[in-house]
């Protein structure tokens, strides 16, 4: 087993967007960089399909030519289909606009992700997978290094103590640090459950040079199906909705997933001729945030820092994002030897504000009758800054006009009640405000 140094001025502990992003961007700039994943890469994990802005971050990274070469299906538009099975038009990217930015891609996210913590190696940190960590070691509040136990070949472990100037937790919706200090708050307006499963020989629709992300809502719109077309010619197909009305008193979740399936006649016709290549998997409550997410001598990204919903595949973007500013907070407080909370977390106050946004849109679709296609008919004023929403275009310029006018036609096409009130959030009709 490689020894580890006694001391790093950064332990980013995670390997998965977020860590590898933070991780390569900190060493990059001289520092000494601890990167620690508990599994064996490469991992699977959920969340297969990539917001068009991810591009400047993969950029700055230089991993472009890497997931170019990487055959990844390439994400042209997003496209939704209401309850009746009436589709929108397809929202193609490029339409608005034509630069290399405007596609992306759904990745295989066992390969992506293990592209990325690789690439955090050749930036210069210290990568290791299988290697848990047990502890954030903290005097008082502030963290002073990590306590990790990490595995050989012949299954011998070891634990060991490992100082840090600061640590960053990327260890996603375990989140570590929040879990230990009572910073995670269960958003009680989105307390969604999914259920998913990748399938071959399904339909495919190529239309505008490659694949989009398409939502469908069930017939009676009591929950969702995502359906990511990959590339190997698999598809990932996913249905979300409340959590007690997926998983209380209705089977096993291979169950509910056909029951559901048998609601949305877009998934079933598209599936008619495909088999499944796993079994399914279930995730509950992943919208959160954290009270705190900063202090001294550690900072949260990604998932750690919170998750909004996987409707608008804002995920993986904003976990990339959130480590990227964090990453240059870190740097900056390396190189002054400030290493307090209000250095490390100075991007916090401006990214809770824009990720807000995208946010606002995910109650907007849960009202259940934000009509994409009908809601940019009566209003063609806010047809950029939807897109903008939908690509993650939302820290740059002025964003925020679209809800003005949102929340007003959501409260006309539910009748005139205004969703607003606490009260109706917690206890009536899912319709949450988007104010």
């Amino acid at each position: 087993m490689t020894a580890f140094a006694p001391e790093y001025d950064c332990v980013v502990l995670g390997g998965g967007p977020a860590g590898s992003t933070a991780a390569a961007l900190v060493a990059e700039a001289g520092f000494s960089t601890l990167l620690v994943e508990r599994q064996r890469m490469p991992r699977e994990h959920i969340g297969e399909s990539l917001m068009p802005e991810t591009y400047w971050i993969f950029e700055r990274l230089g991993v472009l030519e890497k997931l170019a070469a990487a055959g990844y299906a390439k994400k042209v538009g997003v496209q939704f289909v209401n309850n009746t099975g009436r589709e929108s038009a397809p929202f193609f990217f490029r339409t608005h606009d034509d630069r290399p930015s405007s596609e992306t891609w759904h990745v295989d996210r066992g390969h992506f992700d293990k592209l990325l913590f690789d690439h955090a190696g050749e930036r210069g940190a210290d990568c290791r997978d299988g290697v848990r960590a047990l502890e954030i070691l903290l005097d008082g509040e502030a963290a002073c290094g990590v306590r990790l136990q990490a595995v050989d070949d012949e299954g011998q472990t070891e634990t060991l103590d490992v100082a840090a100037k600061v640590v960053i937790d990327a260890t996603g919706q375990s989140s570590l640090l929040a879990s230990r200090l009572g910073l995670r708050k269960v958003n009680p307006q989105l307390k969604k459950a999914a259920i998913w499963q990748h399938f071959r020989g399904a339909a495919r629709d190529e239309e505008g040079g490659g694949v989009k992300t398409i939502i469908m809502h069930t017939a009676d719109k009591q929950a969702w199906f995502w359906y990511i077309p990959q590339a190997r010619d698999v598809v990932s197909v996913g249905v979300v909705g409340d959590r007690d009305y997926l998983l209380k008193g209705r089977g096993t979740p291979a169950e509910v997933f056909a029951e559901e399936m048998a609601k949305c006649a877009g998934v079933e016709e598209r599936l008619a001729e495909a088999l499944p290549i796993d079994e399914v998997a279930v995730a509950k409550e992943f919208s959160y945030t954290t009270e705190r997410s900063a202090g001294d001598g550690w900072v949260l990204v990604g998932d750690a820092w919170g998750f909004i919903d996987p409707v608008y595949s804002s995920g993986v973007y904003f976990a990339l994002k959130s480590a990227e500013l964090a990453a240059d907070c870190v740097v900056d407080g390396l190189r002054r030897g400030d290493v307090s909370g209000a250095t490390l977390g100075a991007w916090l106050p401006e990214f809770g504000s824009r990720t807000n946004l995208v946010r606002k849109l995910v109650y907007a679709f849960y009202s259940g009758e934000f009509r994409v296609g009908k809601f940019v008919m009566e209003h063609p004023q806010h047809h950029a800054e939807l897109v903008d929403l939908l690509i993650g275009r939302v820290f740059d310029g002025e964003r925020g006009a679209i809800f003005a006018d949102l929340e007003p036609w959501l409260e006309r096409a539910l009748g005139g009640d205004s969703p607003g009130d606490e009260e109706a959030a917690e206890d009536g009709p899912n319709v949450p405000s988007v104010a």
